[in-house]
């Protein structure tokens, strides 16, 4: 179970991810039989009390919002039962590869709780607003498969084949473009959460980006960054900028 002890250990894992520019990938998985159980229900009456409780929420949303944000493409290797937290932790990464004895669902409403970082929120983007209330509502265990049909997880493998899956998906990502994966993880990311107008903006601006990163489209009345290195130099170029724009309409 995801004890208060090892969510620190997970945050700061995540942390060290988000901070390393030598780290491509990050590979989740769990250390025993299951992926995650979830939250340690034992722990939960040494939260503290309500407000206490929703701080504890926000922590956690917060870890799995980091785990989202990543600039590195996440996968979670998912065997055994992935439920509450667990799938939970499965909705931030960017794939998911489960095996066909893999177990999921959001089983709070039995202990009488709500899921306080993604049971509710991502589930229901990412599978829809009615299925959302019949996984959080009755609070069954789903098999993989489903998972897999309902789009919520991309690929259920057989028991032994999981870590071959996972090893076959990161050789086709390592020999890509990684500036290319890390602008489309950002734009599908922010994409979905606005209107597609907006979303379109966010599109245009990463390919136009993406020409700029591969020494591609020069702009020929974009100055090339000699603005920036011209406010280094204070050379000819700034002085004249400057000295145009400084004092004009300041009346």
């Amino acid at each position: 179970a995801l004890s208060m002890r090892l969510s620190d250990e997970l945050l700061n894992a995540i942390e060290k991810v988000r901070d390393s520019e030598k780290l491509k990938f990050l590979v989740i998985r769990g250390a025993g039989e299951n992926f995650c159980v979830g939250d340690d229900i034992t722990e939960m009456p040494r939260w503290g009390d309500a407000h206490l409780i929703m701080k504890r929420a926000r922590y956690y949303q917060n870890m799995a919002n980091q785990l989202e944000e990543l600039d590195k493409i996440t996968i979670a290797a998912v065997d055994g039962y992935a439920v509450g937290g667990g799938l939970e932790i499965t909705m931030a990464c960017d794939f998911v590869i489960a095996t066909e004895r893999a177990k999921w669902g959001m089983p709070e409403v039995d202990v009488g709780i709500t899921p306080g970082w993604g049971g509710t929120t991502r589930l229901a983007r990412l599978i829809g607003r009615r299925r959302a209330k019949e996984i959080n509502l009755i609070g069954a265990l789903h098999p993989a498969k489903k998972a897999e049909e309902w789009n919520l997880w991309n690929r259920v493998v057989a028991n032994d084949e999981l870590e071959k899956e996972v090893n076959n998906l990161l050789k086709v990502l390592k020999v890509k473009n990684q500036q290319a994966m890390r602008q489309l993880k950002f734009i599908i990311n922010r994409g979905v959460e606005c209107d597609l107008y907006t979303a379109q903006g966010f599109e245009a601006l990463c390919a136009g980006m993406t020409g700029a990163v591969n020494g591609m489209w020069k702009i020929k009345d974009a100055d090339q960054g000699k603005g920036v290195l011209g406010f280094g130099r204070k050379d000819s170029l700034w002085n004249t900028r400057r000295d145009l724009s400084k004092n004009f309409w300041v009346d």
